[in-house]
């Protein structure tokens, strides 16, 4: 149990920072390289807005500041979720991800990268 134990603890206290420490106000984190630059929204921009507003247990705030996030965190949530029922049956959780698992979430963060950068997502920019 001290694995899955001590990630959810991780997780609660990075949530309990993001929460505790507003994104939305400037200074408090770095602002993303990428949008600095080259004024591209990358996959990741508006995380930790959608981080704080699902602390907040704001979703339509989340879901705006970064949609593919917050399917992010409900994924992960589901996964922590099974793996502490697992390790407190016993049974060991076993993974094993193909390569298409790992083409498919690159392909999906390019395709919601390229939409969010085109007129058509603008709803999706934080």
């Amino acid at each position: 149990m001290v694995p899955p134990l001590a990630v959810l603890a991780g997780v609660v206290a990075a949530f309990g920072w993001v929460a505790a420490v507003d994104p939305n106000e400037p200074g408090h984190y770095p602002a993303c390289p990428l949008l600095r630059w080259t004024g591209i929204h990358c996959p990741g921009c508006g995380g930790l807005r959608s981080a704080h507003a699902v602390a907040h247990g704001e979703l339509a705030t989340a879901l705006h500041a970064n949609a593919l996030a917050v399917l992010a965190y409900a994924g992960f949530a589901v996964f922590l979720a099974v793996w502490l029922v697992r390790a407190a049956t016993g049974r060991p959780l076993e993974l094993r991800p193909r390569p298409v698992h790992g083409w498919s979430l690159a392909a999906l963060a390019l395709i919601f990268t390229a939409v969010r950068n085109t007129p058509l997502g603008r709803g999706l920019v934080p």
